[in-house]
């Protein structure tokens, strides 16, 4: 985890004293249990939560110095509970392992990140759909290859994203259900040491869905899917932010991102604004796609367990959704003080002399009776010269002046072609369908 990129509340839930306080309530829970059945005195739950209620401060330090011993995580955190409760502790970790609490604790710090990261996606679709809103009809060129093709809108542009970052939510949302399991099932999972039913109650009491069949272990493709998912939602803010990226450069300059007071965009050149933040995007966007490879490759375990995954996931836990929840605040921010130019996009959409318009020509000749191969030929000749006159030139005149479109067509109706309004006509229907 870089600093850099890291916002408090999602970097909480990764700080070890966070994770120790999770260790200690699933050890507290599955002691209540055991209590209840007979397992364990009754007493051992109430001195664990007696001390809990005192808000303790977790040692991290001595609990690290105790690992430096033992060599184990977990046992160096039952010996510095035991310190501290006293002879009731030795009821803890009765018949669990050490993946009960560690695959717990995990499925707990994802299904938090996940609803905090969800938060983020809710803040951004606002933010794409009041700018969608405000440039429904704000024309601009639809480009393909990187090649002028027909009008668009921005909004369009901008309820495309909107819809993308919804369905990122459903499957982040499918994701959390996935990997928030909960497994006390001791060694190999088979709950010869543990009752099921504490198992059962310690999901209750952490939100979780139990884990129906664990091999000690909770099963990693639930992880990959979840990172497989941030990787997605990464992909889809690349998208934008380059799309944002190629809209401010200086060729195109329809849309930059807000340059504030006092900012600098060049140690050698002063008149530089450039996309700084977009291109971060690019980068973070790379990092969190990245973090998914490892999670499918820890799917597969050797038999009921080994700890391949551990490592892994003390890396990509943290960075992939710290670094997520930074990349989605970013983009909601560049979407929200993104600066729009309308009239440079009008002057871009023009610049090419009207060939925009080709395919209504093309498409209305065919309608009077020239083959489809004949009249693609008469567009294409005289959209050519426009091509290559940079411009200068205009198609409808050139068209005009062309006796085989002129004995199909009166200058009426190729004036018609060339109404750019007709290209919006169904906005409100796609509109409709991405906002209801």
């Amino acid at each position: 985890m870089v600093p850099r990129y890291a916002r408090p509340e999602i970097s909480a839930i990764w700080e070890p004293e966070a994770r120790y306080r999770i260790w200690f309530e699933i050890e507290a829970h599955a002691t209540e249990k055991l209590g209840e059945l007979g397992v364990v005195p009754e007493s051992a739950s109430r001195a664990l939560w007696d001390w809990w209620a005192t808000k303790p401060e977790i040692d991290v330090p001595a609990i690290d110095a105790i690992e430096a011993v033992t060599k184990h995580d977990v046992i160096a955190f039952l010996t510095w509970v035991a310190e501290q409760v006293g002879d009731e502790a030795r009821f803890m970790h009765q018949g669990m392992t050490s993946s009960d609490v560690l695959d717990t604790t995990l499925a707990v710090q994802l299904a938090r990140s996940a609803d905090i990261l969800l938060e983020d996606l809710d803040l951004l679709l606002a933010a794409i759909k009041r700018r969608a809103e405000e440039h429904k009809y704000t024309p601009t060129i639809g480009r393909s290859h990187g090649i002028h093709a027909e009008p668009v809108t921005f909004g369009l542009k901008l309820a495309q994203a909107y819809a993308e970052f919804a369905r990122c939510r459903q499957r982040l949302v499918a994701a959390r259900d996935e990997v928030a399991t909960c497994a006390i099932s001791g060694a190999v999972g088979t709950f010869a040491n543990v009752d099921p039913s504490v198992e059962q109650h310690v999901a209750d009491r952490l939100g979780l869905a139990i884990e129906p069949v664990s091999t000690q272990v909770i099963p990693r493709d639930r992880h990959a899917m979840f990172f497989a998912t941030l990787a997605v939602i990464a992909g889809s803010i690349e998208r934008i932010a380059v799309e944002i990226r190629h809209l401010q450069r200086t060729e195109v300059l329809e849309a930059e991102e807000f340059f504030s007071k006092g900012q600098k965009g060049s140690s050698a050149m002063p008149h530089k604004r450039n996309p700084i933040l977009t291109e971060n995007l690019t980068g973070q966007a790379r990092m969190i796609r990245a973090y998914a490879l490892p999670a499918l490759e820890n799917v597969a375990l050797w038999h009921e367990r080994d700890i391949s995954h551990s490592s892994v996931e003390r890396f990509i836990g943290p960075d992939a959704t710290i670094t997520l929840d930074f990349a989605l605040a970013r983009l909601t921010g560049v979407v929200d003080k993104l600066l729009i130019y309308p009239e440079r996009m009008r002057k871009n959409m023009d610049r090419m002399g009207g060939l925009i318009h080709s395919q209504r020509v093309l498409l209305a000749l065919t309608q009077s009776g020239i083959s489809r191969e004949s009249a693609y030929a008469i567009v294409q000749r005289n959209a050519m010269k426009v091509w290559e006159s940079d411009g200068t030139l205009s198609l409808l005149e050139l068209l005009k002046q062309d006796s085989k479109v002129t004995s199909a067509l009166s200058h009426t109706e190729l004036e018609e072609k060339f109404d750019l309004d007709y290209h919006f006509k169904h906005v409100d229907t796609i509109f409709e369908r991405v906002f209801g």
